[in-house]
């Protein structure tokens, strides 16, 4: 991980441990400092702190090798997040530790038809549960972080997915939970965090793009987690291949989306997407596949693959990760992203060097990457109040 070399404040040297912890699970402390680039003296100083504010503990763990570290730093158990979760079916909400550990969640359904009004009702419902279930326990939670599909920079015009208005809930967060710094992430955002620091082994730790196929098709830009806007939203489930394709939720006609989300597949498949979330990656096994059915698959993977192709000339990056229903596919079925992306991408992969994987799927399990999200906001701002403005 490539770091800035000109000093660093207080607040991102912190940061950078507690991003690092989040993305390791726990580190010695010689391999720990040599990852932020800091003496083992000036780190002691800091965990100090780190402790004594209960944001992370050392356990005694056998060395690594004889007379080796025997302290495993890792982050603070006791620590309590809330995440909020919207998805197309309902509203999740949880509490949950720095570690991935959940300790309570609840799903409050969305009607059928939504509006801003509905919306926020059903909201203001889980806001309630969630500070009603803390109450009771006496748990002050450290952060609140909230997905909503397709945040983004027309967000303050309206929803385009589920409508919402941001500010009405942020004003409802402020209510029943003063003290508590809430931030709200595109869906995209959160899954491509959650991947990354709660899934092992995830392929890449330097910049690249992790696209997302679930009830929608985005992207997500990631980067090194200290830098300035390190996670940022593509559209990319909106490239139009055709005015007169399937109509988009966006309004349009003919977008990836509407050939390659999990709504997409479903009708493809003659089934539902209830169904197609509770088969998981078995829904491949289970749902028997025609020949016609595996060529229009084909074809739409090819699609995604174009799409994801299209991203890179725009904004070129070493490694691509797809997580979403494609992954459950067998690597025959998947060849169709990659001839997309090849059939796009100015030079083809080879020549621009791009690495491409594919993780599980995430969704389903919320409000998982709500809470990893908050995890993460806490993480990234070292811990410390986020009002507190500091010099550097």
């Amino acid at each position: 991980m490539e770091m800035p070399e000109q000093p660093r404040s207080r607040r991102q040297t912190r940061a950078a441990i507690l991003t690092h912890l989040l993305q390791s699970g726990g580190s010695f402390r010689p391999p720990l400092a040599k990852a932020v680039r800091l003496s083992e003296a000036s780190l002691s100083r800091i965990l100090f702190d780190l402790k004594a504010e209960g944001l992370i503990e050392e356990v005694r763990r056998p060395a690594p090798y004889v007379g080796g570290p025997t302290g495993l730093v890792s982050l603070d158990s006791a620590v309590a997040l809330g995440g909020l979760e919207l998805t197309g079916q309902w509203l999740s909400v949880g509490v949950g530790g720095m570690t991935g550990a959940m300790h309570y969640t609840e799903r409050v359904p969305l009607p059928e038809k939504p509006t801003v009004e509905t919306v926020g009702r059903v909201f203001r419902e889980a806001l309630t549960l969630l500070r009603d279930w803390t109450r009771r326990r006496r748990i002050t939670l450290a952060q609140i972080g909230i997905t909503i599909p397709g945040l983004g920079r027309l967000s303050e015009f309206g929803n385009p997915i589920i409508p919402c208005d941001i500010g009405r809930i942020s004003n409802m967060c402020g209510e029943m939970f003063a003290d508590v710094p809430v931030e709200f992430t595109n869906s995209v955002v959160a899954h491509a965090i959650f991947h990354r620091c709660r899934m092992e082994d995830y392929p890449f730790s330097g910049a690249h793009l992790f696209v997302f196929v679930g009830q929608g098709v985005a992207g997500a830009w990631m980067d090194d987690p200290i830098e300035q806007d390190a996670q940022q939203p593509v559209e990319l489930g909106h490239m139009v291949f055709g005015a007169d394709g399937p109509r988009c939720r966006c309004g349009h006609h003919g977008c990836v989306e509407a050939y390659t989300s999990l709504p997409a597949l479903a009708e493809l498949l003659r089934t539902t997407e209830t169904e197609l979330l509770q088969l998981g990656s078995e829904w491949v096994t289970t749902i028997p596949l025609t020949a016609r059915v595996r060529q229009e698959l084909r074809q739409r993977l090819f699609r995604l693959g174009l799409a994801i192709g299209n991203t890179l000339n725009v904004k070129p990056c070493r490694g691509v990760v797809i997580s979403g229903w494609p992954s459950a596919l067998t690597e025959d079925d998947r060849k169709a992203v990659i001839d997309g992306i090849d059939a796009c991408l100015l030079g083809g992969r080879k020549l621009a060097q791009v690495s491409l994987a594919f993780v599980p799927p995430s969704n389903g399990n919320d409000p998982q990457a709500a809470l990893a999200f908050a995890a993460f906001c806490l993480a990234s701002r070292g811990g410390m109040p986020a009002a507190s403005t500091e010099a550097a």
